[in-house]
């Protein structure tokens, strides 16, 4: 038998303090089955219970300097796991809406951001293309599919015939399929669907 077995909790909170390991190792052996269930209890998980365990005694030892135990090392210890639980609680449940955020984050269609992306470039690449017709072609190429006005509207607002502005929007529909289609055969064989 061990002198420290007759030592109060008190006492070995005094030794503890000056850094006394027998000390430390008899507080261990008085309330690691005590704290084990206790904390099992509340856990519901054995190898999470042994952790929590280990965490109290690891910091009773490392803060053994600063402890402040005036008359009750049980409650002390108590209220030690008592505080890794509910931390490991907190942190679960921030993991699990961090989790919960990412799958549902990751079970949406990837598709929507790669079409986007894709139709963004091709937007760029034909008002490029659309810039670079001759300024008349242009001009009427844009008062027909963006201001969407008929060619008749276009031969009133230009004064032109409506011949001609069917011809420049034809020209220009020539010129852009022939520029823009080897891109969009491009495109479709680098990003199948």
């Amino acid at each position: 038998m061990s002198v420290y077995q007759q030592f109060t909790d008190q006492e070995l909170a005094d030794l503890l303090k000056s850094g006394d390991q027998q000390a430390f190792i008899e507080i261990y052996d008085r309330y690691i089955f005590v704290l084990l269930n206790h904390i099992y209890s509340k856990t519901g998980d054995r190898e999470e219970a042994k952790d929590i365990v280990h965490e109290v005694f690891a910091k009773l030892w490392a803060r053994r300097e600063q402890l402040q135990i005036t008359d009750n090392l049980a409650g002390f210890l108590y209220t030690s796991a008592r505080n890794i639980v509910l931390n490991q609680v907190t942190r679960k449940k921030v993991e699990g809406k961090y989790f919960n955020s990412f799958l549902k984050f990751s079970e949406q269609p990837q598709t929507f951001t790669d079409h986007r992306i894709r139709e963004n470039q091709l937007t760029a690449i034909i008002e490029k293309e659309i810039a670079a017709l001759p300024p008349k072609m242009r001009e009427v190429f844009e008062l027909s599919r963006k201001q969407h006005l008929s060619h008749r509207e276009i031969a009133e607002k230009l004064d032109i015939s409506e011949q001609t502005v069917s011809k420049h929007i034809t020209n220009a529909l020539k010129i852009l399929r022939i520029k823009l289609g080897l891109f969009a055969y491009l495109l479709w064989i680098i990003y199948p669907k």
